[in-house]
């Protein structure tokens, strides 16, 4: 069909995988993204601790003052559930206090000048003193499960976001800025064929790359294609971003949705040189891997108790959990990790190499200049970063042995996943199951 010109080139293999786009297509929209977008809601998997503040490595800052419009709505009192205040716990009261007070709406606003498009990605982390109580609950119990690495957030300038309040959409932030993040993950962090000195590696290139260098490009990219349908599945019209545009009692749900020209300059064939189908592959190819990494954990995963003292929404979360994780496991044509890294000595430089790669990207993510991007950017990375992790450290490659399962848990702390990485995971799985269904929304539309 005519209207069919951006996802003709999509029929047929995903490339490096054994199975058919449509058969993604149909397991993701009718099994996947409604259990995964239920879980999503539960405070288990709300709540990510990151920090945004810091400095960017690689060059000065160049993120401007934020508006109120895109900061992050604060957490009422009364929208914390019951079960997650903590009252049980003794605290000292002063500390409780400050949180109060630096936490409160009127200590959110800045009294500098901006553009409309910094306040679409500034990031409101308002959350309730009660909340914290919570927080300080949920760490107890963490630092009691013997966790056996820090990651990098988990220091004291990371903080709680509210990822219900924060949903990842359209920001108006582009030019120059995004354009020098994407530009350094692609030319100084990609495995990259000789002669290629543009961005994007062409299709017909990639072929010349081992399956290692390959899939970590694939990986990227895929990445970068879920975020443009993001923030084109949930953009901002023009007349709705003058500053002022939104009032504090209007309905934002309103005022954002389906930009089908974006979409079409983003991907389709005669905007992008042929490539657009291609990219749009490239993020099936990146589902699957961590969709294969959910279930290649998925005997760890059950075994998790979500916890956040709330004991009925607890149950709920890991009854929830478990019948993703079933659902997960019963696809039939999985990302096959074995084929990589399997070498000898050669196949062991490649995989540090791979992961130096991945870590140098991670630390880019400090360099966005949109708090809400770089909110979503960090998330995104921790979680294919902790897909990775499951993948290849060979540390869970025991965890499918139902026969080992309680002497590895009793006797080996190394394949441990900490709150984070699993909130990371499931978000960053839950966002590109969200991309795979916008896709089928957009091709509604071109129809």
């Amino acid at each position: 069909e005519a209207g069919d010109h951006c996802f003709c080139k999509l029929k047929g293999q995903i490339g490096d995988c054994s199975c058919n786009v449509d058969t993604v297509d149909h397991f993701n929209n009718i099994k996947i993204y409604p259990r995964l977008k239920s879980i999503l809601n539960k405070d288990y998997f709300r709540f990510y601790k990151v920090n945004l503040k810091k400095e960017c490595p690689f060059w000065s800052d160049d993120s401007r003052c934020a508006m109120r419009y895109c900061h992050v709505k604060p957490c009422l009192e009364d929208e914390i559930p019951p079960g997650l205040k903590g009252e049980s716990i003794n605290h000292h009261d002063h500390e409780i206090e400050d949180m109060a007070v630096k936490y409160l709406e009127k200590a959110q606003h800045t009294d500098c000048e901006a553009e409309a498009d910094d306040e679409l990605g500034y990031l409101n982390t308002t959350i309730s003193a009660s909340a914290y109580k919570d927080f300080e609950l949920w760490k107890a119990y963490d630092d009691a499960q013997d966790n056996f690495c820090t990651l990098p957030d988990e220091d004291g300038g990371a903080q709680y976001v509210d990822l219900l309040l924060n949903p990842e959409r359209y920001t108006g932030y582009k030019g120059y800025s995004a354009h020098r993040i994407w530009r350094s993950i692609y030319m100084e962090n990609c495995f990259r064929p000789k002669n290629i000195y543009y961005e994007y590696i062409p299709s017909s290139k990639l072929n010349g790359l081992c399956l290692e260098k390959r899939a970590f490009y694939r990986v990227i990219s895929g990445l970068h294609a879920s975020i443009n349908i993001h923030l084109s599945s949930q953009y901002l019209f023009a007349d709705k971003m003058q500053f002022g545009a939104l009032s504090k009692d209007s309905n934002e749900a309103g005022n954002w949705g389906h930009n089908l020209i974006e979409f079409k300059q983003r991907f389709s064939p005669e905007e992008t040189y042929g490539e657009g189908p291609e990219w749009i592959r490239n993020l099936y190819f990146l589902y699957l891997l961590e969709l294969r990494a959910v279930a290649k954990a998925a005997p760890f995963l059950k075994n998790e108790l979500y916890y956040t003292g709330n004991e009925s929404e607890d149950a709920d979360t890991r009854a929830a959990v478990q019948d993703f994780l079933i659902v997960v496991s019963s696809f039939s044509d999985h990302f096959n990790e074995s084929s990589m890294f399997s070498g000898g000595r050669e196949a062991k430089k490649l995989k540090e190499d791979f992961r130096q790669h991945f870590r140098n990207i991670s630390r880019i993510m400090d360099c966005v200049g949109c708090e809400k991007c770089k909110l979503w950017g960090k998330l995104q990375i921790q979680g294919l970063g902790t897909a990775l992790k499951i993948l290849f450290s060979g540390k869970f490659d025991q965890l499918e042995s139902k026969d080992d399962y309680m002497f590895i848990t009793k006797n080996n702390k190394h394949f441990r996943l900490r709150r984070s990485e699993i909130v990371a995971l499931f978000n960053a799985l839950g966002r590109l199951s969200t991309s795979i269904y916008e896709i089928e929304n957009f091709r509604q539309m071109m129809r």
